[in-house]
């Protein structure tokens, strides 16, 4: 239900305190419904007031104008004479609602007021800090308008912002708010409650009782943005007055700076250009223009944004990124550029052999971002011959890559023939499941970590799913599988003896079983000696390295040790 306002005279706000304290008030007559009051007021302090309703035939409450603060019992009742209750609690300040009754066609209004209805000026900053549900007058400038039907929209002055959620017409109704006007950069007086919703400060449905209209207009081009590459754009304004007088913010005087300003019999437009970014974080800046006329000031603000450089090693590009690069191209790239994925597909030959790393020393393969194959230019990005870990020749004893392994590839980029890729045999995987070298293993099921190799990839942050290789050295307190969780707890080590030592012992921490499922009773049984590789999400509790609760599971056992 949407609350709606209408500003008592002094008569009205009289006559209904009026009718609060007597019950010698002449009935309020229609044809076929009269109430005995059509005011009613209620204590500010919360409470009931009842008047009566007498109709020929069934009658109800139009639910849609009774606000959320005010409970009618009952809402609808037949023909003859009915009690009928106003009751609220307690407010901070006066407020005030228009309830219809409506009756065979006919509608009879009820006006309700709880205590008086005055509210003093505030600023944005009072607002923020006062409590909910207080009514607040508020007058500021139009930052920006996101929706032009219900009316919401941000309101600034010098001391803060307040978004205004839901904005009423001369009318008190909903859904007109281009009826009244309001552009950017007005000076807009409103009246409304304050409510927090999700941590926002809000002025609900307000009342807007003066707009003084900007002398500066943003017709276009208020928000431009740009990737590392930068480029130029216009913002086209309407002037009245002096101006425009622009000021560029300190975030962005370094790299947005004015190439032209044109103006012409209606607009004025100004030219920006925004500088390459070399740095591989983003930026923003805030352009105020502002126009002058005696002591009127208005001001209007657009933004520019720009990416930062992306393709680098600490921030590579996803596949769908890489592949958008690629058709930006007409060759092959001057400088290598990083590309993060999984591996979807290994490429085969015309004879339906893999082409795996080979007696060439390279390998093709593609990449997406989820691992699965799409056979889709836009979401599968071709690593044509690329070379091995270190930029090196793949050899007999490397281990293999098989599809799931999530690599990053380093290396020039190319489009051949519309396919994203890159250049034979001028990449190579940077690393693959976290790790640059394969002495310890890759974490894939052909090479799973050794105990060093999953330290390592912990170490460097992984959070993908890896296979890891040991021998259970021991069972930590009792941590066998049960029915109870479904789970069990275990250290393994390379050769299956326990050395109480962080560098050398990896915990199993309440792992499910095979099949990634929880044990059940009847269900093997792990013992001392018992190779295992497990399969998920490993992370550092403290200084203990261990696969994440429950996010990793038995993948494969052999009992060696009978």
């Amino acid at each position: 239900m949407k609350l709606r306002y209408f500003i008592p005279s002094v008569l009205a706000v009289v006559a209904a305190m009026f009718t609060s304290c007597s019950d010698d008030n002449d009935p309020t007559y229609l044809d076929n419904l009269r109430v005995s009051s059509s005011y009613v007021a209620i204590n500010q302090n919360g409470g009931s007031t009842s008047i009566d309703v007498n109709a020929t035939e069934s009658w109800s409450v139009d639910a849609e104008s009774v606000p959320a603060w005010l409970t009618i019992s009952p809402a609808q009742g037949g023909a003859g004479q009915t009690s009928v209750s106003f009751s609220a609690e307690s407010s901070l300040d006066g407020r005030t609602a228009e309830v219809l009754f409506n009756c065979g066609g006919k509608t009879q209004r009820i006006n309700v007021i709880q205590g008086l209805a005055t509210v003093s000026p505030a600023t944005c900053a009072e607002v923020i800090a006062g409590p909910d549900s207080k009514n607040y007058r508020v007058t500021g400038t139009v930052k920006s308008i996101a929706n032009t039907t219900y009316g919401n929209w941000y309101l600034v002055d010098e001391t803060g912002e307040v978004y205004i959620y839901g904005t009423l017409d001369k009318k008190g109704a909903e859904k007109n708010f281009l009826s009244l006007g309001i552009d950017v950069g007005d000076v807009v007086t409103v009246e409304g409650p304050k409510t927090t919703y999700n941590g926002t400060v809000e002025l609900v449905n307000v009342t807007v009782l003066s707009i003084k209209k900007s002398l500066i207009k943003i017709e276009s081009g208020g928000e431009a943005a740009f990737d590392a590459n930068g480029g130029d754009f216009m913002v086209q304004l309407t002037v009245a007055g002096d101006g425009p007088y622009i000021d560029i913010d300190d975030a962005g005087k370094s790299w947005v700076g004015i190439s032209s300003i044109v103006k012409t019999d209606t607009t004025t437009n100004v030219m920006f250009h925004v500088a390459a970014n070399q740095e591989e974080s983003a930026r923003t800046a805030n352009i105020e223009f502002k126009s002058t006329s005696g002591k009127t000031v208005s001001t209007v603000s657009a933004s520019v944004s720009q990416m930062g450089l992306s393709g680098t090693l600490t921030n590579p590009f996803s596949v769908e990124d890489a592949i958008a690069y690629c058709q930006t191209l007409s060759g092959e790239t001057a400088n290598d550029f990083f590309v993060k994925g999984k591996i979807s597909k290994i490429e085969v030959d015309k004879n339906g052999v893999s082409q795996e790393f080979g007696s060439y020393g390279n390998a093709t393969f593609w990449i997406s971002s989820d691992g699965n194959f799409n056979d889709d230019l836009t979401k599968d990005f071709e690593c044509y011959r690329v070379l091995w870990l270190g930029n090196q020749k793949w050899a007999e004893g490397n281990a293999q890559i098989s599809v799931g392994d999530e690599v990053i590839i380093c290396g020039k980029l190319t489009l051949y023939k519309g396919t994203a890729e890159t250049s034979g045999n001028k990449a190579y995987i940077y690393s693959i499941n976290g790790v640059t070298t394969d002495v310890n293993g890759i974490g894939s099921l052909a090479a799973p970590f050794n105990i060093a190799g999953a330290m390592n990839c912990i170490d460097n942050g992984w959070t993908g799913d890896v296979f890891v290789q040991g021998i259970v050295s021991k069972f930590a307190n009792n941590g066998e599988f049960g029915a109870k969780y479904g789970n069990g707890t275990f250290w393994i080590s390379d050769d299956g003896t326990f050395n109480d030592d962080l560098t050398k012992d990896f915990e199993a921490y309440r792992v499910l079983w095979l099949g990634n499922k929880k044990w059940e009773e009847g269900d093997d049984q792990l013992h001392v000696g018992d190779k295992v590789i497990l399969h998920g999400q490993l992370t550092k509790y403290g200084s203990t390295y261990e696969t994440n609760q429950n996010k990793a599971y038995v993948y494969e056992v052999s009992h060696l040790a009978q």
